[in-house]
């Protein structure tokens, strides 16, 4: 069957340098989520918080948090962040069973999703999950690459990785966030088949996945409702299917040109929480055709520069990981927009960068700033080209020095 190995410094020259072009489509679609939330939630903030930018407000402070996570994972040594992984995946793993805990976690709509630190602070464990399963699985894939699973010496070496996924899968199902764990689990997927593992291992498991994903949707009185009203959706514009019928007549409002600011955005006024998962309604509402258009151009800067990145990485586990982090972010990024134009079933799953989320937000950031630091991130043992004193010859191959005694 076929069988793809995906090899960092494969594709073009690697390079050393930090990406800019990279790091100007992140500026960019943190400026248009902030810019977004300015133009399209006063009247929902006014009417539950009484303050007109408390979405805003709240969005630059998390995004200063951002930031610093940002500088974090941007300025660390790959070597660094590669020794304190298993810390930050197992914390995550805790916090994520921690939700779970009553007193401790805090349930929101019938959903255990959320760790409260204070009466006034919580976050989303499952938003850290995204990175910590990436960074994971890159992890083991640059350790197992080349010798094991990918040339079918030691199969077995893949079920490290799948054991991994599956238990943060299952922490993140036992929340009751079906959606984000059937996205963990795609990227997931991806990764797995860029890293060379044989389909004939990992089809059937993903053959598996289509009944326990029907299964879990059947468990679930809500989600069942919610696929009815994708397929019916003339029979719950009233009820399960409102929010997906606010959403689409506010796109449609707004035309090629958009209704600009101010009094004509009342169709996203409308949007039951139009701050989270629908906010990107409210940019078509606002800047019609042409502001989704230029809304697309930057995400497919972002996604080309992030993909180029993690192929010319001289770094395997940075690499692998800018692959996982792009393809995160930018399939998070299609799957909002396809619940909010109604072509897919509504789902939590938020915008990066524009919904409102502490969590999301800052995971997002980080993600991003793991990607900068592939672009410039080393070989982990880089050889001099010659070393006469020790008689050994050198030669380069795939952006990473081999050494020949």
């Amino acid at each position: 069957m076929f069988n793809f190995t995906f090899f960092p410094g494969s594709s073009g020259k690697p390079s050393n340098k930090t990406d800019i072009l990279f790091l100007v489509s992140v500026l960019l679609l943190w400026g248009l989520g902030i810019f977004t939330l300015l133009v399209c939630t006063p009247d929902t903030a006014e009417r539950l918080f009484g303050k007109k930018y408390y979405f805003v407000n709240r969005q630059i402070i998390w995004s200063i948090l951002g930031l610093i996570g940002f500088c974090a994972f941007a300025l660390l040594p790959i070597s660094v962040i590669k020794k304190a992984l298993p810390f930050f995946v197992l914390g995550t793993l805790f916090f994520c069973i921690l939700a779970l805990v009553p007193g401790i976690g805090s349930e929101k709509k019938g959903a255990n999703r959320w760790v409260s630190i204070s009466h006034f602070v919580s976050f989303q464990p499952s938003e850290f999950a995204k990175i910590a399963v990436v960074l994971f699985l890159a992890n083991l894939f640059d350790k197992y690459s080349d010798s094991d699973y990918t040339q079918g010496e030691n199969q077995k070496n893949f079920l490290y990785p799948l054991i991994g996924l599956f238990i943060f899968v299952l922490v993140i199902f036992l929340q009751k966030d079906f959606s984000t764990g059937v996205f963990v689990f795609v990227v997931g997927c991806i990764m797995f088949f860029v890293s060379g593992v044989k389909m004939t291992w990992f089809g059937p498991l993903i053959i598996l996945a289509i009944p326990a994903t029907i299964l879990m949707i059947a468990i679930e009185p809500y989600r069942l409702m919610r696929v009815a009203a994708f397929f019916h959706p003339e029979e719950f514009t009233m009820t399960s299917g409102y929010q997906q019928f606010a959403s689409k007549r506010a796109i449609i409002s707004g035309g090629i040109w958009g209704n600009g600011l101010g009094s004509g955005l009342t169709a996203v006024s409308n949007i039951p929480e139009v701050q989270t998962d629908y906010i990107f309604a409210g940019w078509a509402s606002a800047m019609g055709l042409l502001g989704v258009t230029a809304y697309f151009l930057v995400l497919i800067l972002f996604a080309a520069r992030g993909f180029r990145i993690a192929v010319t990485s001289k770094n395997r586990f940075a690499a692998y990981g800018a692959f996982g982090c792009t393809t995160m972010i930018f399939l998070q990024s299609l799957m909002n927009i396809a619940v909010v134009c109604g072509a897919l079933p509504t789902t939590g799953i938020p915008q990066p960068f524009f919904s409102s989320g502490g969590s999301s937000l800052l995971a997002t950031f980080c993600m991003c700033g793991f990607i900068l630091n592939a672009s410039s991130a080393t070989a982990e043992n880089e050889w001099e080209e010659y070393d006469s004193s020790k008689n050994m010859d050198f030669s380069k191959k795939d952006g990473e020095f081999i050494k020949y005694e």
